[in-house]
């Protein structure tokens, strides 16, 4: 079962890149310089921001539904970021390397189905949530911090 895995698409940030450190805090963002890696994943290309790259720590509406499953927490962004990764069948390495959270969803976002995973073992639990029909779309998310890392939908044909 083939699946696609998405980023964040760069345009919600592209006008916060640049902008003063006072007027990044009156927006609840914060900008980092990145002093270690890993540590700072890029949530729009979904990769490990590189050290001495900065990024941006703020807010995001990762279930931004209107069910009891709203849910929004701190991501980082690559200031800078411009291409959103998309891929098929392939699981980017910043996904890998964390313990992560599946969380799939139906029709009308609700959650049906859940697991907790090393991201190893990500495409087997893809594959095994996807055998529900009722289920729509994926959110990764990684497990010790709670951040979102992406999203995952289906491959028809």
């Amino acid at each position: 079962m083939s699946f696609r895995i998405t980023g964040l698409s760069p345009s919600t940030y592209l006008p916060l890149y640049g902008l003063p450190d006072e007027e990044l805090a009156g927006r609840g963002v914060l900008r980092y310089v990145v002093n270690e890696n890993p540590g700072y994943p890029d949530r729009v290309e979904m990769r490990e921001a590189r050290v001495g790259e900065t990024v941006l720590l703020l807010n995001h509406f990762s279930q931004p539904a209107d069910t009891p499953y709203r849910a929004s927490h701190a991501i980082f962004v690559r200031e800078g970021a411009t291409e959103t990764y998309d891929a098929v069948d392939e699981v980017p390495e910043v996904m890998r390397r964390r313990l992560l959270s599946l969380r799939a969803f139906d029709r009308n976002d609700m959650m049906v189905d859940a697991d907790v995973i090393d991201g190893s073992r990500v495409e087997t639990v893809i594959e095994r949530l996807f055998s529900n029909p009722a289920v729509r779309y994926i959110h990764v998310h990684n497990a010790k911090q709670g951040c979102y890392s992406g999203r995952v939908d289906r491959v028809d044909g």
